[in-house]
């Protein structure tokens, strides 16, 4: 971001429920400590003139050096610096429409909100930083503290909300950088180091574990293949370096659980985006102009039920039944059926419809699955491509020339929403005329059912007579807009 004209302004997802995830920890407002911290217990005086007052940890142990991370630590924490993000947000009163009033009553039209989080230097010569996308969510204004004190205004180049990851650029001489590891490579048991900014105290470090890989079904995240950790990661921590003990990145931290909230404090269950998917997506936003592309097989899927189960005579209820394969799609192409169950994706297990489409959403967008399939009960392997789709509404209709469309994120996704969200509105449009606007949710159509991207291009194989949406809109629903 520049200083005063930021390239592009994050727009906040709307929220269907205050979720149990902290995944907010980017959003910690810094605008001050708490006076007083827990002060210790007074000790009781000594007992014996021979007790020391302090005791020296030993420099060996039978002849070997005592391990220390500080070494790695020396190397490591110049390239984890702190995000300052400022959001203008407008101060809603009964007398929004009177704006005298609001003047001769001293009400602002508008407040600034900071919020505290941290980030990664990845390329020193390049100045990219990674952080997670709800850290700088709907800012209007970043700038980046380096470990030696220097505050540089930050420009955003892109993120992707889906997967929580930003990618921001400094211009700055003389940084440090932390190499991206293998993530593939972690073991659960492998030891952890999680360096950030938690609670505005800045470069603390923190250590632990990795106590699970591949985690997904978190309430309210996007595409999920988190690496867990026992690592405290509390708020301010967001967008932080999680790296092994060799010094490097395997993980960007991003979230802990905790089911009273973010301010209860660690319980050790924290995530981290795997380095392997965040500089996968730092590349997609480096060569799509700030944008994420994503495919599909082109097929509706859902989980199995008992009654289902019987009927197709499955031993178990795990994996994704195919409900439906749309005409033209690689699913079509590669034979797949509905009444089909996948099973597995390029050797990965699939115990639900939740897990393919999480599966799908961290793919690259040309990406070949080979997917085990059971059809009438018996296995069967197929191969299919991951197709991008056309998001123009042109090639649906000509009443949506000038918008374009794009996939529900998929935190929505995961708390029971669906449809297709609008991305752009050209302003001298017929569906700007009409009331269409950016950011918009579709609920319904009036040229048919339809849950996803997918199924909504599908829906206008006969563009209806009379083209209506039901629309949600800023966290409520709007009502109807017809688009003549």
């Amino acid at each position: 971001m520049s200083h005063d004209n930021p390239r592009r302004v994050l727009r906040p997802l709307p929220t269907l429920l205050i979720l149990a995830v902290t995944a907010a920890f980017g959003g910690f407002a810094a605008t001050a400590i708490r006076d007083a911290l827990t002060q210790p217990a007074e000790a009781e005086p000594a007992t014996q003139a021979s007790v020391p007052m302090a005791v020296q940890l030993p420099a060996a142990v039978s002849g070997q050096p005592v391990p220390s991370l500080a070494p790695m630590l020396q190397r490591v924490m110049p390239a984890v610096v702190s995000v300052n993000s400022k959001q203008r947000v407008r101060v809603r009163t009964p007398f929004d429409n009177n704006p005298a009033f609001r003047r001769m009553m001293g009400i602002p039209e508008e407040r600034i909100n900071e919020s505290l989080g941290s980030g990664v230097i990845v390329d020193a010569a390049r100045g990219y930083v990674l952080t997670n996308h709800h850290v700088i969510e709907g800012a209007t204004e970043v700038s980046v503290t380096l470990a030696d004190g220097r505050t540089l205004q930050a420009e955003f180049l892109g993120s992707d909300a889906d997967t929580d990851v930003a990618l921001m650029r400094i211009p700055a001489q003389n940084l440090s950088a932390i190499p991206l590891a293998d993530s593939d490579a972690l073991r659960v048991g492998d030891f952890v180091v999680a360096i950030g900014n938690p609670f505005g105290f800045n470069q603390t470090v923190t250590s632990g574990i990795v106590s699970a890989v591949g985690r997904n079904n978190l309430p309210g995240a996007g595409f999920q293949n988190f690496i867990q950790t026992d690592a405290s990661i509390n708020p301010g921590n967001s967008g932080g370096a999680l790296v092994d003990l060799n010094g490097r990145l395997v993980g960007i931290n991003t979230a802990s659980f905790n089911l009273q909230g973010s301010q209860a404090g660690n319980i050790g269950l924290g995530f981290a985006i795997p380095s392997d998917l965040a500089g996968n997506i730092m590349q997609q936003l480096l060569a799509n102009d700030g944008q994420v592309r994503r495919g599909t097989i082109g097929a509706d899927t859902r989980d199995i039920d008992p009654g289902t189960l019987r009927t197709l005579g499955l031993a178990s209820a795990s994996g994704a039944l195919v409900t439906r394969v749309y005409p033209g799609s690689s699913a079509a192409s590669a034979g797949l059926r509905a009444g089909d169950v996948i099973v597995a994706a390029n050797g990965q297990r699939i115990g639900s419809a939740e897990d393919f489409r999480n599966f799908q959403g961290l793919q690259a967008p040309n990406a070949r699955l080979m997917l085990d399939v059971r059809r009438d009960g018996k296995p069967l392997q197929l191969t299919a491509g991951l197709q991008e789709l056309p998001r123009d509404g042109a090639s649906l209709d000509v009443r949506l020339t000038g918008v374009t469309f794009g996939e529900l994120p998929e935190s929505l996704r995961r708390q029971g929403a669906s449809g297709v969200q609008v991305s752009t509105v050209a302003t001298d449009s017929r569906a700007a005329r009409a009331g269409l606007r950016e950011g918009d949710v579709i609920l319904e159509a009036s040229s048919g059912r339809f849950s996803d991207l997918a199924s909504f291009r599908a829906s206008f194989r006969q563009p209806p007579q009379q083209l209506a949406f039901r629309i949600w809109r800023d966290g409520g629903r709007v009502g109807t807009l017809v688009i003549p």
